[in-house]
C-alpha cells in the first residue's frame, strides 16, 4: 500500500462512515445528531473531513436537509458494506469466544438442500456441536459465483462446465423425472423423453436455475420450445401448480419422494429417458486444501458417502 492509501486509510475512520450512513437515511444532520446524540456540528466537521479526504463533495446541502452527490452515493454503497462486514465479523468472532472453535459459510441449490444436505448438515452438528453452519440457498450459478468470489467457503450445486477456476468433489447423483398429475395423459408411462413432453404445459423454476437450462437446451436440440406457462422459485410450489392441473414439470425426483406425504398421491413421477436428467451434485471450494480446519471437516464428512451413493446411482 503507497503513502497516500495509508493516509486515506487513517482519515476515514469508521464512526465517520457512520454517521454519513446515518445522514445519508434520515436525509437530515439534525435528525441523524438526535438519533445518534451527538452534537450536529460534530457530525457536519466529519462530514467535511470526510469530503477533504476524498477531495470531493459527497452531500448537496439545502434548507430542507441534504441530498447525495454522485460520489455520495457511491460511498454511501461502500460504506454500508464495510459497516456490514464489521458487524458480520464481530459475530463470528464473539462466538469463538463463547465456545464456537469453527465457522463455515456454505451455499447451496436447492436441489441439495431439499434432497441431502438436512440429514448431512445435521449429523454433522451433532458430532462437531462446536462448529458453526451458514447455509444459503442460491442457484447454482450463483452458488459458484459466491465459491469464487469468497463470499462462501463450500458450495454444493450442480457444476456442469461452469466453473474451470474452481476445484470440485462428488458428493450425491441428482436425477431428475417428470412430475405430472395422476390423470395425466402421460401418467401411465413408465419412462418419457423431454421431447415429448413438450406439447404440454410446464410448470418451471427461475429462468437461470440448471434445471431449466437444461430443459431450455434440450427443446432447442430437438427444434421445438417450452410451453412455460408459470415460473415458481421452490419446489413446493411446482407440485402444488401441477397439482391443481396447470402443467407439468421437470424436479429432482429423490426430492419429490421426501415431498410425497405433503402432497397426497395426486401427482406422479415419470423416469426421464434423457441423458442430461442423470446428474451429479458436487462439492465447490477455490481450493480444498486451504480451507480452514473445520471447514475441510465438514467436506470430510459430506464426502464420506459419495462412493457409495454414486454405486447405488449407477446401479439404479
Amino acid at each position: 500500500m503507497s503513502l497516500p492509501d495509508r493516509n486515506f486509510v487513517r482519515r476515514v475512520d469508521l464512526t465517520s462512515l457512520q454517521l454519513f450512513v446515518a445522514v445519508c437515511e434520515l436525509g437530515s444532520i439534525g435528525r441523524a445528531a438526535e438519533r445518534e446524540f451527538i452534537a450536529a456540528s460534530a457530525i457536519s466537521k466529519r462530514l467535511s473531513d470526510l469530503e477533504a479526504a476524498l477531495h470531493t463533495p459527497l452531500l448537496y446541502r439545502h434548507t430542507r436537509g441534504v441530498d447525495l452527490t454522485p460520489a455520495g452515493e457511491s460511498l454511501l454503497h461502500h460504506a454500508r458494506t464495510v459497516l456490514y462486514s464489521l458487524e458480520k465479523m464481530q459475530g463470528e468472532l464473539s462466538e469463538y469466544a463463547d465456545g464456537v472453535r469453527g465457522h463455515v459459510r456454505v451455499h447451496a441449490n436447492i436441489s441439495a438442500i431439499v434432497q441431502y444436505l438436512p440429514e448431512d448438515l445435521g449429523a454433522f452438528a451433532t458430532q462437531h456441536e462446536a462448529i458453526k453452519i451458514d447455509l444459503e440457498e442460491h442457484l447454482s450459478s450463483e452458488v459458484l459465483r459466491a465459491v469464487h468470489e469468497g463470499a462462501a467457503d463450500l458450495g454444493v450445486c450442480y457444476v456442469g462446465d461452469a466453473a474451470p477456476a474452481l476445484q470440485s468433489l462428488a458428493y450425491r447423483p441428482d436425477r431428475l423425472a417428470l412430475v405430472v398429475p395422476e390423470r395425466h395423459p402421460l401418467a401411465r408411462e413408465t419412462a418419457v423423453a423431454f421431447a415429448d413432453t413438450l406439447v404440454f404445459d410446464h410448470v418451471g423454476l427461475h429462468a437461470n436455475s440448471s434445471i431449466y437450462v437444461a430443459m431450455h437446451q434440450a427443446a432447442l436440440t430437438a427444434g421445438r420450445s417450452i410451453k412455460l406457462r408459470i415460473h415458481v422459485t421452490g419446489l413446493d410450489a411446482m407440485c402444488r401448480m401441477i397439482q391443481n392441473g396447470l402443467g407439468i414439470g421437470v424436479m429432482p425426483l429423490r426430492a419429490f419422494e421426501l415431498m410425497q406425504g405433503g402432497i397426497g398421491s395426486k401427482l406422479r413421477s415419470i423416469t426421464l429417458s434423457d441423458t442430461w436428467a442423470a446428474r451429479e451434485l458436487r462439492l465447490v471450494a477455490r481450493d480444498f486444501s486451504t480451507l480452514p480446519v473445520a471447514a475441510r471437516s465438514l467436506v470430510r464428512h459430506l464426502c464420506a458417502d459419495a462412493p457409495a451413493h454414486a454405486a447405488l446411482a449407477a446401479a439404479a
